[in-house]
C-alpha cells in the first residue's frame, strides 16, 4: 500500500518553494522540489500595499505549483501553504489570499514570526547533524529569524525586520556600491537587533547554522571555487571587496555567483558581515533545511 503524497508550500519574501513528499519510516521522503525567485518584498509600495505587478508574479508562481501538484497527484487536503514576512506586512494580503484560493484549492496560512522561527528550527534539526547548543540564523527577503536551541528544545526565538530584499532596496540599489552602503546596512542591523543582541550573546552557543538563500549563495560560490564551505568573517570581507570592485549591479564578474542570487547578494553579504561582527561569530555552516522542511515535518507527523 502506497502512502499518500503531501506538499509543503512556503511563500517567502524572496522565494516561493514547494516540496512534495511521502512518509517512509515515519519521516518525510522528498520526491520533488520546485522553487521560483518571486521577490515579493520588491513590490511593497509606499502606502504599504503590494503592487499589482508583483502580486501577479506571485499568483503566476502559484499557478505553476498547482499544475505540479496535479501532475504529482497530490490532493488539496494534503497541502500546507505557509506565508511569511511580506504577506504579514502588506495591507492587501487578504486580496492576495482570496485570489490565490481558487488557484491552489487550499487557503494560505500567514504565520507569525515566532511560529516561523519554530518551524525553521524544526526543519534544521530534522536535516542537520550536530550536537550542543546551536544558534540558527535564517535571513529571508524581509525578515531574519534567530533561534537558539539545544537538541529539539528551543531556548530563544525571535523574528526581526532584517531582509536581503528590503535591504537591497534601501542600501544596494545604486551602482557602483560603496563602503558607506555596507556601513549603513550594519548600522541598521544593529538598530533593529537592539536589546536582542545582549539576550542572544548572554545565552551563547557552541556553533552557528545559517538557513537561508543568503548563506546558500555564499556556500555555492565557495563550492564552485573548490574552497572550504564554512563561512568566516575573512571569507565575507573578501567577498565584500569583490562586490565593491563591480561596476554594475549584475555582479557578473564574481566567479561562482549564481545569476539568480546576484540581485540580493550584496545585501546578504552585508547582513552576514554585520551579524558576524555584532554577535562575534567565528564560523557559520549551512543548514540542511529550514522553514519548508519544518512544514514538511509537521505534515509527516499529521499523516
Amino acid at each position: 500500500m502506497t502512502t499518500p503524497l503531501y506538499a509543503a508550500i512556503t511563500l517567502g519574501s524572496n522565494s516561493f518553494n514547494m516540496l512534495v513528499a511521502e512518509t517512509v519510516g515515519q519521516q518525510p521522503k522528498i520526491i520533488a522540489k520546485y522553487k521560483r525567485k518571486v521577490r515579493l518584498a520588491e513590490g511593497i509600495q509606499a502606502d504599504g500595499s503590494l503592487s499589482e505587478e508583483v502580486l501577479l508574479r506571485g499568483l503566476d508562481c502559484l499557478t505553476m505549483f498547482a499544475d505540479m501538484l496535479n501532475k504529482e497527484g497530490v490532493s488539496a487536503d494534503n497541502v500546507a501553504v505557509i506565508a511569511t514576512a511580506t504577506l504579514r506586512k502588506i495591507s492587501n494580503s487578504d486580496d492576495f489570499c482570496r485570489r490565490a484560493l481558487p488557484i491552489l484549492g487550499h487557503p494560505i496560512e500567514i504565520i507569525s514570526g515566532m511560529r516561523e522561527a519554530e518551524l525553521i528550527y524544526q526543519g534544521m534539526v530534522a536535516t542537520t547533524d550536530g550536537q550542543g547548543r546551536r544558534l540558527v540564523i535564517d535571513i529571508g527577503g524581509a525578515s531574519t529569524e534567530f533561534i537558539i536551541g539545544d537538541g529539539s528544545k528551543v531556548l530563544l526565538k525571535t523574528s526581526l525586520a532584517i531582509g536581503c530584499v528590503t535591504f537591497n532596496e534601501s542600501f544596494f540599489s545604486n551602482a557602483p556600491l560603496q563602503q558607506l552602503d555596507f556601513d549603513d546596512a550594519k548600522n541598521k542591523v544593529k538598530k533593529v537587533l537592539g536589546e536582542q543582541l545582549i539576550t542572544l550573546k548572554s545565552l551563547g552557543w557552541h556553533c552557528v547554522v545559517g538557513a537561508s538563500g543568503s548563506v546558500q549563495s555564499v556556500v555555492e560560490l565557495l563550492n564552485h571555487r573548490g574552497l572550504p564551505t564554512a563561512i568566516t568573517q575573512d571569507v565575507l570581507l573578501a567577498l565584500k571587496q569583490e562586490i565593491l570592485s563591480q561596476n554594475d549591479l549584475s555582479m557578473l564578474d564574481i566567479r561562482g555567483l549564481n545569476h539568480e542570487r546576484a540581485p540580493t547578494f550584496a545585501a546578504g553579504v552585508a547582513i552576514l558581515l554585520a551579524l558576524f561582527e555584532l554577535l562575534e561569530i567565528e564560523k557559520l555552516q549551512l543548514s540542511g533545511g529550514a522553514l519548508r522542511e519544518g512544514v514538511l515535518q509537521m505534515l509527516a507527523e499529521q499523516a
